[in-house]
């Protein structure tokens, strides 16, 4: 006798994910067709859509997903123990350097998606863009708090920070250069800014 298994919602649609993803990677966000997306999980369009009600949806849904994968790992950076507030700044940015390097600079056709979603989502990219900022407030509180570093308006700072160290969070750039020339960069930038931030003697 015949023991059929039911999936859950959540793991149809994490099957759906799974499935945009490879397309989308391979083929790019603006040639993937949602019959492509419900055939490669053997369902018909018309049940695709009980599930994401759009093509855009699917990818906002992959977005989120990237996004708190991302928070989780610089979160642990962030409270990394044992390091002083300089040295965690420095691989708070290398972390996430090496986090969208890795992300990105083998499969430009997923910067398709990116560009949707910075263009028709910028809920999804302010929710990110706070995360970030709330995460390099941490660290900066922590260096002020320790007596390391001379701050006067931490919010203001912190996103002095992520402006000077954006070239290394945004996808569209990974391309350019290979991670090793990247982390250089990173350094020197991170350098120049731990100048301003430490405080005298």
């Amino acid at each position: 006798m015949e023991i059929k298994t039911y999936e859950s919602v959540d793991e149809t649609r994490g099957r759906i994910l799974d499935a945009a993803e490879v397309r989308f990677r391979t083929y790019g966000y603006g040639k993937t067709t949602m019959v492509e997306i419900a055939s490669d999980v053997s369902m018909s369009a018309a049940n695709l859509y009980r599930f994401f009600a759009s093509k855009l949806d699917i990818g906002a849904a992959m977005a989120q997903s990237c996004f708190s994968e991302r928070h989780k790992v610089l979160d642990e950076v962030a409270q990394m123990p044992g390091l002083s507030a300089a040295q965690r700044l420095e691989q708070f940015v290398l972390t996430l350097l090496r986090h969208t390097h890795e992300q990105f600079s083998a499969e430009p056709k997923i910067n398709e998606l990116v560009e949707t979603i910075i263009t028709h989502r910028q809920d999804l990219v302010q929710a990110k863009m706070d995360s970030d900022q709330k995460l390099v407030v941490m660290i900066l509180q922590q260096g002020k708090d320790s007596g390391e570093f001379d701050i006067d308006d931490i919010e203001m700072t912190a996103e002095a920070v992520r402006t000077a160290t954006v070239k290394f969070c945004m996808p569209l750039f990974m391309c350019m250069y290979p991670l090793e020339e990247f982390e250089r960069m990173a350094k020197q930038v991170v350098q120049l800014l731990l100048k301003g931030l430490l405080k005298r003697a």
